[in-house]
């Protein structure tokens, strides 16, 4: 079956919630889980003829989206240490959650992406999309949806 999962997770409840679930799967199989985290690039606003100054220098930003990844997945590796689920971490800088999370299942050699529906109601979701979607829709990998 799957020997090695890829578990995308933000650190929302749903998230942490279907982390949790990857880790009794994971247990269940025999499978490893590498958690992936997908740290946003420093933003940059244009407005007009000049630019939006933000105070936050793309260091600093830099530093806190390292620190915010390091502890979401710090807690998800002490739970999956916990349920005896070898597991591993990840993190990438990217303004394409999607596209980062099917390069990371790639590059580690995952052979299942278990990820939270993040699902958007109304015209948001028509617009926007969800990144759960845009994996379903791009990646080679198999995707399970935890709802």
């Amino acid at each position: 079956m799957f020997k090695h999962i890829l578990v995308p997770t933000d650190g929302s409840a749903l998230s942490t919630d279907t982390a949790k679930k990857a880790v009794d799967f994971s247990r269940e199989t025999g499978a490893k889980i590498t958690f992936f985290y997908a740290k946003p690039d420093y933003p940059v606003a244009f407005y007009g003829e000049g630019a939006l100054i933000d105070p936050t220098t793309p260091e600093k930003f830099a530093e806190m989206a390292d620190k915010q990844a390091g502890e979401i997945l710090a807690a998800a590796q002490k739970r999956a240490a916990a349920a005896g689920v070898p597991c591993a971490v990840s993190a990438a800088t990217s303004d394409v959650p999607y596209e980062a999370i099917i390069d990371a299942a790639t590059s580690n050699g995952c052979d299942l992406i278990f990820m939270a529906s993040h699902g958007r109601r109304g015209l948001s979701g028509l617009l926007l999309g969800s990144e759960t979607q845009k994996v379903l829709t791009h990646s080679k990998v198999p995707v399970l949806v935890y709802r």
